[in-house]
């Protein structure tokens, strides 16, 4: 890491600061504080926030688990965020992608048309990892992407889709440009 890490337990000044420890130990429980935490925890606002919003990503969407995480993996290979892959590709195979399908979502070089990709990965997955390398490699996303997303999921969904990789591609920036877990330099 690039700054060090705050104590673990982390100091409170406030009663406020206090909660917002709490608030964040309750949503790793029974699991430690994740070194993400420990440089988020250098302003409590941050780590607040941050808490919150990517906490509703995690566990207050409709998603399902293969889809939210299919993004999430797909942002941390192509944005090179190690640490964000070996936290969340465990997560993708518990939630039954083979083995053979999450090779293909670990290769940065793949486009999700070819016959390999098309046998290991369903249609609605292979719309999911198009939008997430279009809205993270250039922002924009063609229409035809867009449509193909569209017609495998309802417009609640593609919200749902849409926020994670946007909050995703803000986790991984953050993880690389700070080093966090000690993966990117």
């Amino acid at each position: 890491m690039r700054l060090p890490y705050v104590p673990d337990p982390p100091q409170t000044a406030t009663e406020d600061e206090a909660k917002i420890l709490a608030s964040v130990q309750a949503r790793r429980a029974p699991k430690p504080l994740l070194p993400l935490d420990l440089a988020l925890l250098h302003s409590f606002p941050i780590a607040d926030g941050w808490n919150s919003f990517i906490g509703a990503i995690r566990t207050r969407t409709g998603l399902s688990t293969v889809v939210r995480e299919l993004a999430i993996c797909r942002v941390a290979v192509v944005n090179g965020a190690l640490f964000e892959w070996e936290q969340h590709a465990p997560l993708l195979q518990e939630g039954g992608l083979s083995e053979a399908a999450l090779q293909v979502v670990g290769n940065a070089r793949t486009d999700f048309s070819d016959v390999v990709a098309e046998e290991v990965l369903t249609r609605e997955q292979r719309a999911v990892l198009k939008y997430t390398d279009a809205m993270t490699k250039t922002v924009t996303v063609p229409d035809e992407v867009f449509q193909e997303l569209k017609g495998c999921f309802n417009e609640k969904e593609v919200v749902e889709i849409t926020a994670t990789v946007a909050a995703y591609n803000c986790v991984s920036r953050f993880l690389v440009a700070l080093d966090v877990g000690e993966k990117n330099h």
